[in-house]
């Protein structure tokens, strides 16, 4: 016969010092959210505007800074917007469930918030990972540029 583990049966009890703490999260979470939200627009906009605004203006005279290196510039900023979009997205999104799923008792709300919370810390995680990874392949390539030359 199949033994059953304790955590089997086991149930979370949600209270209300719980449910507080959750409610709390999910204001600060929303705020956060809708900061990230301004700032990913704000780099947008800033990428495109430093596309145009560099490209147009050759500071002076100086033709190191073309149309190539500013549409280059501002298409980095694009990009970081868009790979910012989607755990800012995450992060609002756990805070709607959550504020739903405590005014409702909607369990359904509740994994679909930390659902969105898991989905939020997983993309960070992976992103952090591939940030540190280009970093060491950075840091490698200019050991080893340097002890060329």
């Amino acid at each position: 016969m199949e033994q059953k583990s304790a955590f089997d049966s086991f149930e979370l009890d949600i209270n209300q010092d719980i449910k507080e703490y959750l409610n709390e999260t999910s204001k600060w979470s929303h705020f956060l959210s809708i900061l990230g939200f301004l700032g990913i627009g704000l780099m947008a906009i800033g990428g495109v505007g430093f596309s145009f605004y560099t490209g147009l203006n050759n500071f002076e005279g100086n033709t190191a800074y073309g149309l190539g290196y500013s549409a280059g510039i501002g298409l980095v900023y694009i990009l970081l917007a868009l790979v910012y979009f989607f755990p800012v997205l995450y992060l609002f999104k756990f805070s709607k469930h959550m504020k739903t799923a405590l005014k409702l008792k909607n369990n359904k709300n509740l994994k679909s918030a930390f659902l969105n919370l898991k989905s939020h810390y997983k993309f960070m995680g992976i992103f952090t990972i591939v940030i540190i990874s280009l970093y060491l392949l950075i840091l490698v390539g200019v050991m080893t540029g340097a002890a060329l030359f």
